[in-house]
């Protein structure tokens, strides 16, 4: 086994990876044989009659062979297809004892090993992993007592109220069927015309358009429920909630320009980010926090608690920390774990039971049909990473790729042959048993009327925006809308949105060259500071930042601000004209491990300018000058050391806000983490 297999076994050690162990193979230093274990003499040519001769069926390792690799591939997730996953464990800050008998929110302090996917909500495995629009958040709790599964998206809300319009959702914000173009981007006539048609998708929509759909990194993004749970306790007694994962490093985004370019230099930019963190040992931590809502009080709002459409705010319900996440252990293969990982709203334990919620109803018979799908039959439970970390007995037998041996033969219930076992659990001895919910009415295929305000929560999410969100989210109806062919779809869209603000659907009607909006936004002057993320928490831990370097660089100087960088936890780059070595003029010596031609500045989310010479200093200097244009005109801090100072000039289009400098300056480090906290200074010019 390797050192690298070792140390990442060393991280965490639990019941989820105990059992994995036994499933995890190293070929290093083996002999290579077939799938029957038979050791295989030659693996370069096929078996033929002569030399030059035809290949002989008889070549049953070359048919092994091929055969599995024409069938390595799986169909894709419909939606969520580009993802990637990590492992980690959820510790417990307070008992919740009191509210559910969940088993893993009992006891503070007790950990519970977790897997966790993140995904692209539209596009296809080989799309960008920064395309705009709303990212999954999924979450495997592996107990005693069975598995958990929490899915949430990195937005609070759902596009739509009932599950029986996902599909057309799905479809319309698919790539339109008769090009198959665009690839993930909701750009397109389709989609538009569906929000036009469909406005209780108003809400969804602008946060479709704000900043969250650009997440920097997943260890910066928020999660969300979506769906209203409910908590049920000992003495059987139900209370509403809905659950968050706040990132303990904030919830920062791209800009959309940083997020098309990164998407080119780099389609791998989340998933690399989240691997690079948790081999560096900067974990990323998410706190688990619950709205509850006594079941008392299910209309006392003014919105309807159980509609997905509508956000609970957290000044009227205050959301209460319960918990954290730590994600600390990579994934030791792709495919047999992040790939194959199959996630379920249906999958609860005792303590949590469903609401009337009518998208969470759909879901609940929707996941578990897409796994059996993807994964070949109804034995995907079976797959490690989906493997509950306790015994499973039932009388299920057969399917694809069945793996249990169950013996005896006794496989119905009641019976007597077998004492009328495997038997069922009462409730004290872990049962599940459905929440007692009383149920009345007519059968009816309807929307409720508490379900038909689209408009006031979309009103509060504008209200609840910065003066620079609210810039961005005209500029991405702009966008969005400007290529969208349909005049008469346009027309619709900025009427729509008049409901919600008649200065952004004016601003976005001129813009894409259709009349001025007749309606009247509705009258709601609400608004919720937790909405906005420019009210996040900031730290400079795990940021990026680029070090553009050559030689005879002050050396003293850039090892102390270098040493003040790795103390707060600041991750770097050495960026230079060509890999190898960079010498100060007092023998301080770094390692380039990324060059100009290889690297892009939108990868960083700070600069820090030493300069120094090269041997074609005309290019050097070009270089670093497209790396500063590109942070500056992004709002990124920038560091300039004393031998850089005329890569930097004020001038009357600049006022250099964020731009630190060393010359002079015996702060200059603090000043320089402290600018690398702030991570934009939208007031620059």
């Amino acid at each position: 086994m390797d050192e690298a297999t070792n140390d990442r076994k060393k991280v965490s050690v639990n019941r989820k990876d105990e059992q994995l162990e036994q499933f995890r193979v190293n070929n290093v230093g083996k002999k290579l044989t077939t799938n029957e274990s038979v050791k295989i003499s030659n693996d370069e040519q096929t078996l033929k009659a002569g030399v030059r001769g035809p290949t002989l069926m008889e070549d049953f390792y070359f048919f092994e062979k091929q055969m599995h690799f024409d069938h390595e591939r799986i169909p894709e997730r419909v939606v969520q297809a580009r993802g990637f996953g990590a492992h980690g464990e959820f510790e417990l800050y307070k008992s919740m004892k009191q509210y559910t008998k969940a088993c893993f929110l009992q006891k503070p302090g007790e950990k519970t090993p977790v897997f966790v996917r993140f995904s692209n909500m539209q596009g296809n495995k080989g799309s960008s992993d920064t395309t705009l629009g709303p990212r999954g958040f999924s979450t495997k709790f592996y107990k005693t007592e069975g598995n958990y599964d929490l899915l949430a998206l990195s937005f609070p809300v759902f596009i739509l109220n009932d599950a029986f319009k996902l599909a057309d959702a799905i479809h319309a914000l698919n790539p339109e069927p008769h090009n198959d173009i665009p690839q993930a981007s909701p750009a397109h006539d389709n989609f538009w015309d569906f929000v036009a048609n469909n406005q209780a998708s108003a809400h969804f929509i602008m946060w479709a358009m704000s900043d969250r759909t650009a997440p920097r990194s997943w260890r910066m993004m928020q999660g969300f429920s979506i769906n209203t749970f409910r908590f049920v306790n000992d003495d059987e007694k139900a209370t509403f909630v809905r659950f968050h994962w706040k990132p303990v490093l904030g919830v920062h985004s791209l800009l959309v320009d940083e997020a098309q370019i990164i998407g080119g230099v780099d389609p791998d930019f989340h998933r690399r980010d989240l691997w690079e963190s948790i081999e560096l040992g900067a974990y990323p931590v998410f706190e688990l926090g619950v709205q509850m809502i006594d079941e008392d009080d299910e209309f006392k709002y003014g919105f309807d608690i159980l509609d997905p459409t509508k956000l609970w705010p957290e000044e009227m319900v205050p959301v209460e920390i319960i918990g954290k996440m730590t994600l600390n252990k990579n994934v030791d293969n792709f495919f047999a774990e992040v790939e194959q990982v199959a996630f379920n709203p249906a999958n609860v334990i005792p303590g949590i039971d469903f609401s009337n919620d009518p998208v969470l109803q759909g879901r609940l018979f929707a996941y578990r049909d897409t796994q059996m799908h993807r994964l070949g039959g109804p034995n995907f439970n079976e797959i490690p990473i989906n493997r509950p970390i306790c015994p499973v007995h039932n009388n299920q037998q057969g399917g694809y790729m069945q793996q249990k041996i169950n013996v005896g033969k006794i496989n119905y219930h009641k019976n007597s042959l077998a004492h009328n076992t495997p038997a069922t659990s009462s409730p004290a001895e872990g049962g599940y048993v459905h929440y007692k919910e009383k149920v009345e009415g007519h059968k009816i295929k309807a929307e409720s009327k508490s379900f038909k305000d689209y408009f006031s929560q979309a009103r509060l999410v504008w209200n609840s925006m910065s003066s620079v969100e609210k810039q961005h989210i005209t500029q991405a109806f702009c966008f969005q809308l400007g290529n969208v062919k349909s005049q008469s779809v346009r027309q619709q869209v900025v009427d729509m949105f008049a409901n919600v603000d008649e200065g952004l659907a004016t601003t976005i009607a001129e813009y894409v060259g259709v009349n001025r909006p007749s309606g009247v936004q509705v009258p709601v002057t609400a608004s919720s500071p937790a909405l906005s993320i420019m009210n996040t928490p900031k730290y400079p831990y795990s940021l990026k930042v680029g070090v553009l370097i050559g030689n005879h660089f002050n050396g003293k100087e850039v090892k102390t601000v270098i040493g003040l960088l790795r103390k707060y936890g600041v991750f770097i780059d050495f960026v230079g004209e060509k890999f190898g070595t960079v010498t100060g003029t007092d023998g301080t010596r770094f390692k380039v491990n990324k060059t100009f031609l290889t690297t892009n500045p939108n990868l960083f989310d700070s600069l820090y300018i030493v300069g120094g010479s090269s041997g074609n200093e005309t290019r050097f200097s070009q270089h670093i000058m497209r790396f500063v244009s590109e942070a500056y005109k992004h709002y990124k801090p920038i560091g300039v050391a004393t031998t850089a100072h005329t890569y930097m000039k004020a001038t009357e289009k600049n006022n250099l806000l964020g731009v630190v400098f060393a010359a002079n300056n015996p702060y200059f480090g603090e000043e320089f983490v402290a600018a690398i906290d702030q991570q934009r200074f939208w007031n620059r010019k």
